[in-house]
């Protein structure tokens, strides 16, 4: 989760998620309780006139979806919704794999977040092929001081960290019309998130992950 929308979450107990699919652009509205669970406020669903193969094809009728569906979300809800947190998929959507190393110089031998931060921060600085934006990267594994296989290294001692990271990128022209419909649609976009990703935190728990669960995400247009 990117700054912007950790503060919007902080500050608003209320989360409103976008999918921008083939056949149609579906809006729910929920509400953060105890537990850090999800409370379903309001779904709003209409016809995806603008979108193909799970891309941006037509703006114009793609806002017109979206004002529809947001329109039956708030009055669900009754909630005025501002912000969204957008999901982004299609067959421009690359992976790949890549090893960072962050060495500490700070005088302290204590891992800390925002070591882990700055590790992440540089893979976002990766040179991609032209015309093509880092959407998320994915910390795998870490290695601390030639120490391989540790998940999470915060407060272990060490200096050298090593990680292995699962890049995702997508294709800029792509997430700029993305972003204008959202514009166009005088909402603000909280975070983009990669739909199979987001499916994944949905319906998947840290055993399975863990385990190596394959989830299969079955759109309209496309199918991840």
């Amino acid at each position: 989760m990117n700054s912007k929308a950790a503060e919007i979450e902080r500050e608003n107990p209320i989360i409103v998620g976008l999918d921008i699919g083939t056949t149609k652009i579906c809006v729910t509205v929920g509400r953060r309780s105890s537990g850090n669970k999800i409370e379903l406020l309001g779904v709003g669903k209409a016809d995806s006139a603008g979108v193909s193969r799970g891309v941006v094809a037509n703006i114009q009728k793609t806002v017109g979806s979206i004002l529809e569906a947001v329109e039956i979300a708030e009055a669900q809800s009754n909630v005025d919704i501002k912000v969204v947190n957008v999901g982004i998929a299609g067959q421009h959507i690359k992976s790949i794999q890549h090893r960072g190393i962050f060495t500490k110089t700070d005088g302290d031998d204590e891992i800390i977040r925002r070591d882990i931060e700055r590790l992440i921060s540089d893979m976002y600085k990766l040179v991609l092929p032209p015309g093509e934006e880092i959407i998320h990267v994915l910390p795998q594994e870490f290695t601390v001081d030639n120490e391989p296989g540790i998940r999470e290294p915060i407060g272990m001692a060490g200096r050298r960290i090593e990680a292995n990271f699962h890049i995702i990128s997508g294709r800029v022209t792509d997430i700029k019309n993305i972003k204008k419909c959202i514009d166009n649609s005088n909402l603000e976009v909280a975070e983009l998130i990669l739909e199979p990703l987001a499916s994944s935190e949905a319906v998947l728990d840290e055993d399975e992950k863990n385990a190596g669960v394959v989830l299969v995400d079955m759109g309209g247009g496309t199918t991840d």
